[in-house]
């Protein structure tokens, strides 16, 4: 589901694009998680959510699903993972960063393509 009726081919944005969009699908994943969890208060569902969203966090969920992950998937991944970024990372190794921007890539495309299904596949894959 989109929540903005206009035609977009995510092939023809840029890596860095895709990851901008990307990094907004993938915190609401986690924040919907979290949120459905445990009614809690709102500072500690900020301070859980951090735990996910990270570039250390990120990279370790990539780990999780780059196997399942088809060709098509996988390259959208190394073009986010490979994209000139522009600056330095302050909390995370540079290699933890690129491959932030590569999973959060990978989520844009999929919102951009409208394919839920087979994001809450892979975000289920990261949560167990």
């Amino acid at each position: 589901m989109r929540f903005v009726d206009k035609e977009v081919n995510p092939k023809q944005l840029s890596p860095l694009n895709l990851a901008f969009i990307g990094d907004c699908v993938y915190e609401m994943l986690v924040r919907e998680t979290l949120v459905l969890d445990a009614n809690r208060p709102v500072n500690d569902l900020h301070r859980e959510s951090v735990k996910y969203v990270s570039a250390k966090a990120q990279t370790l969920a990539f780990e999780k699903i780059k196997d399942m992950l088809t060709e098509e998937e996988m390259s959208v991944f190394k073009r986010g993972r490979n994209a000139k970024v522009g600056h330095s990372p302050k909390s995370s190794t540079e290699g933890e960063y690129h491959c932030a921007t590569g999973v959060e890539a990978l989520f844009g495309y999929l919102y951009l393509k409208e394919e839920t299904d087979r994001i809450k596949e892979l975000f289920s894959a990261i949560n167990t």
